[in-house]
């Protein structure tokens, strides 16, 4: 039987603090949204002990890894934990549930703390994410929002969550905006496992009973990449497509990439990467524009050149509802613009849920 101090993973929620006590780089690869890093063995410490376990003894790495993990925990009580109530209920993890988790959940108790320690840790933790990532879209009345580079997606995303809707962002989950020049600048993105788990956490959250808003993505966001049970549920969904003027779109996307205005040098480099894609006549004039500072010209040309047909090519193969979607035609893709959008799309969806109500009643009354 197991003891009740010893939790699975859909029992997280009920903890007042996630604990990760592994090295700090295995926390940084991945780990639970919301845990803190307290490790029992840091990043050199934990060396020390694999490598003394392999080379000289495994009782001579035990001793070493005791008094190590003991003088850690020490400080971590008298200094993170120290202002804790007798209430604190932390929830405690390492890599398989071993060792590391076992000395810290076990010091916690003795205290008087109510600790659990996490089941088979991080390692039970990732095989229950990648379960869910096959199994939970498929809960959710997914609504993709489609539209072509600088139609203002995402900024309409954050509308309708600022509105209340339920937004999935799986661009501000990849820290990345979906193109060659959609990395932000500071701001690396996560570790594919971290991207699940972000995704994980985001999707387990969501009401099945009301509507998520996503926007059209493929596959990849920059270097990581959608899980397939999502994916095929995005591009089976219904669509709505934002379409705002080329000039608004121009003015919007020169507003927003303004960190690669302000780097000539790295947007020249970013761009390169399409030289197999584009005439040379073509790379040539875009180049030339950059020396000039003609931005309005230079994101003209790359949306009709580039951007525009390869969006084309995409959803016609991927989203085959889209060209059966409600259209959106914003003038403005500015704060208010964008919050008069997001409402519009709400009362839409409103009303198609009341007219299906009363159909479904009618069909009953017969």
């Amino acid at each position: 039987m197991r003891p009740d101090s010893v939790v699975t993973v859909a029992q997280i929620d009920d903890f007042d603090d996630v604990l990760d006590v592994r090295s700090p780089a295995e926390f940084a690869l991945d780990h639970v949204p919301g845990a803190a890093s307290f490790p029992v063995l840091d990043n050199e410490e934990r060396a020390r002990v694999g490598t003394m376990y392999v080379q000289e003894s495994p009782f001579k790495a035990r001793k070493l890894g005791a008094a190590l993990v003991a003088r850690n925990i020490a400080r971590h009580i008298e200094t993170a934990f120290a202002a804790h109530p007798a209430t604190w209920r932390p929830l405690v993890y390492c890599w398989r549930g071993g060792k590391r988790s076992g000395a810290m959940a076990h010091v916690l108790r003795d205290i008087g703390w109510r600790a659990g320690q996490l089941e088979g840790g991080y390692q039970s933790y990732r095989r229950a994410v990648l379960a869910d990532l096959a199994a939970l879209p498929q809960r959710f009345a997914l609504r993709v929002i489609c539209g072509p580079t600088g139609s203002g997606k995402s900024s309409l995303l954050a509308a309708l969550g600022e509105q209340g809707a339920q937004v999935l962002d799986l661009e501000g989950l990849a820290r990345h905006r979906g193109s060659v020049l959609g990395a932000l600048p500071g701001d690396p993105q996560p570790s594919q496992k971290m991207f699940d788990s972000l995704l994980w956490n985001a999707l387990r959250h969501f009401d099945p009973a009301r509507p998520v808003y996503v926007e059209s993505e493929s596959r990849k966001i920059g270097t990581v990449q959608l899980p397939t049970a999502l994916l095929e549920h995005m591009r089976a969904a219904p669509c709505v497509r934002v379409e705002p003027p080329i000039g608004e779109r121009v003015r919007f996307l020169v507003q927003e990439y303004h960190h690669c205005i302000a780097n000539p040098d790295w947007l020249r480099a970013r761009l390169g990467q399409l030289v197999e894609l584009q005439p040379k006549d073509v790379m040539a004039h875009w180049m030339e524009c950059i020396d000039r500072g003609a931005w309005d010209e230079l994101v003209m040309d790359l949306l009709v050149r580039h951007y525009d047909p390869l969006y084309r090519r995409s959803m016609s193969h991927n989203f085959k509802t889209m060209e059966a979607a409600p259209v959106l035609s914003p003038a403005t893709l500015d704060a208010p613009g964008l919050s008069a959008s997001a409402a519009q799309l709400l009362d839409q969806a409103q009303e198609t849920a009341q007219d299906k109500q009363r159909d479904k009643q009618d069909v009953l009354a017969r």
